[in-house]
């Protein structure tokens, strides 16, 4: 049995390491490494940082433009709208709602947002997620409970949101 946790324990500063250079989610799930990372981070798997009221916005709708707050490209299922003054911008967020979600491409969401965009509606605990082109788009995400969403930060990206 201590042959396993020597070889864990050989293995936390690397797992440290690719969390605080974190600028992508991982393709695949792993949540024997996620359990690891949130308790060695000091916050418990499944705890929330905020419990968020969330609204939905799509291209083409007033006001949406195809660039976020960054100047990055808005990204369909990715990009989040925050108040900075609670979020800032850049940070990585995991959204366990939004985990198996259809995403525009095919696949399911794993639950990885970015927050690189905000709104001049966006204030205090209320997060604004895009959906995608066309109001249709939104469809899915309307079967979420959007009054509460469970949103944790996990990291930080440099440049811009990865686009899928």
């Amino acid at each position: 049995m201590r042959r396993p946790l020597a070889a864990l324990a050989a293995a936390l500063p690397l797992l440290l390491a690719g969390t605080a250079a974190h600028s992508a989610p991982a393709a695949t799930s792993d949540p024997i490494g996620d359990l690891i990372v949130s308790i060695i981070a000091g916050s418990p798997l499944g705890t929330p940082d905020w419990r968020l009221k969330a609204t939905l916005y799509h291209a083409g709708a007033k006001g949406v433009g195809a660039l976020d707050s960054l100047g990055c490209k808005v990204v369909a299922m990715r990009t989040a709208a925050v108040d900075r003054n609670l979020i800032p911008r850049r940070t990585v967020l995991f959204i366990k709602e939004t985990v198996g979600m259809p995403m525009p491409g095919g696949g399911v969401h794993d639950g990885y947002w970015y927050a690189s965009d905000t709104g001049g509606a966006i204030k205090g605990e209320k997060i604004d997620l895009y959906t995608g082109r066309g109001a249709s788009s939104m469809a899915p995400m309307r079967q979420l409970n959007l009054s509460k969403l469970s949103v944790q930060k996990v990291g930080e990206f440099k440049g811009c949101p990865p686009a899928e």
